[in-house]
Parts: C-alpha cells; structure tokens; sequence
C-alpha cells in the first residue's frame, strides 16, 4: 500500500497562495499600465483629471481641508516609514526575522519603486487657481497613497495569514481599503494628485506586494515542503531495503 501525500495539504495551500498572488500581481500591472499608458499620450482620462481636480477646489471649505490635511500628513511617505520601521524594532526584538524581512522588502522596496515611477514619468502636479498646497515634486504616482495601500495592504495579507475566521477578514479588507481610498481623496482634495496618480499608486501598490509576498511565500515555503518529502523518501527507502 503507498504511502499518503503528506505534502499534498502544504503544497496545496502554496499553489492557491501563490495563484492568489500572480491573479493580483496580473490585474493591478494591467490597471497600471493602462492608466501610464493614458498619462504618456494626454488620452482622454487626463482630461477627466483636471475637470475633477478643479471641481473639489471648487467646492473646498476651511473646515475639511483642515481635517484632510491631518489625515495626509499621518499617510506620507516619511510617516509610513517611520511606522515600519517601529514595527520593524518590534520584529527585532522578538526575533521573528521573517515577517521583519518582510516589511523591509515590501515597504521600503514600494517606496523605492515609487521614487522610480516617478522620475521615469515627469508628470507635473495640477495647476489650479488659488492651491491650496503647492509642491514641486512629480504627481505621478502618488506616494502618499503607494505608502498607504503598501501598509494597510500587508496588515490585510497578515491578517488573512493569522486567520480564517470571514468577518474578521472581511471586516479588517474594508477598513484597509476605506483609508486607502479616503488618503486618496485628501491628496485630490488639496489639489497635489490627479485621479489617473492616485489609481496609478493603489496599482502599483497591490501590483508590488502581490510580487514581494509570492516570492517570500515560494522561498520560505518550498524549503520544508523540500525537508518532508526528503525525509518521507528516505523513509520509503528504508522500508525497501
């Protein structure tokens, strides 16, 4: 009588990850690279970007611009580094090099990724009458919103690893993406980022974790798949002889 597939539940689980990962990593490069492709040739979507963009100036009021610029200051790209790199100390400190490896290569990597985009684009930021902030950095894509969805993005992917329980999956996937979408809006509202920068960002943000996790995922997880089935055909062997 053979033996049982004792990989087969592990390898399993590795294949839906990693399919899981290269469906994400597939849709958001295509949303990207759709939107880029607009950008590049002024298509019709920069024009919906200025109409919208001059329309929120339109209608801003003191009293929300002040919260906004609360809620944008807590989403930059030096505050999301800051709070890896807390998290990271932690990590340390508990020796869970991992999940610390991790956070280094998806946060400060995005990061990095997004400093690219932008010099590789050289899009300038709206031009409105009366800004309300003004910045000489490139618009495309936005970093704030990159930093966002690359944070709340991998406190998703872990909690789908700490649990299978569907309402706090469910409940912690719509909080992340309402903070995601609501930094995407103060970067609009304050007239710093076009639509097409913010769409852009969320895509590359999903597009580059789906990348770093599969990785990880397929490095660290093939090794003991590897150890088992070594040591299950030792055993076969064993029993032959």
């Amino acid at each position: 009588m053979s033996s049982p597939p004792v990989a087969a539940s592990p390898r399993a689980a590795l294949a839906l990850r990693l399919g899981v990962g290269a469906l994400l990593l597939i849709a958001a490069g295509w949303l990207f690279g759709a939107i880029a492709e607009d950008v590049a040739t002024s298509d019709r979507l920069t024009i919906l970007d200025v109409e919208l963009a001059r329309w929120l100036r339109a209608h801003a009021t003191p009293e929300v611009t002040r919260w906004l610029l609360l809620i944008t200051d807590l989403h930059s790209t030096i505050a999301v580094s800051c709070y890896a790199a807390i998290v990271a100390g932690a990590l340390a400190w508990r020796h869970q090099w991992r999940r610390l490896a991790t956070v280094f290569v998806c946060i400060a990597g995005g990061l990095t990724l997004n400093v690219l985009m932008k010099l590789a684009f050289h899009r300038a930021r709206p031009v409105l009458d009366d800004p309300l902030l003004t910045l000489a950095s490139y618009s495309f894509p936005s970093g704030h919103v990159a930093g966002s969805t690359l944070m709340y993005g991998l406190v998703v992917a872990w909690t789908f690893a700490r649990t299978r329980r569907p309402v706090v999956r469910v409940a912690v996937t719509i909080a992340a993406a309402a903070a995601i979408a609501l930094v995407a809006f103060t970067r609009m509202y304050l007239g710093v980022h076009y639509l097409s920068d913010v769409v852009a960002a969320f895509a590359e943000g999903v597009a580059w974790l789906a990348l770093c996790l599969s990785a990880l995922t397929a490095f660290w997880d093939q090794a003991p798949l590897t150890s088992r089935t070594s040591a299950r055909d030792r055993e076969a062997a064993t029993i032959v002889r």
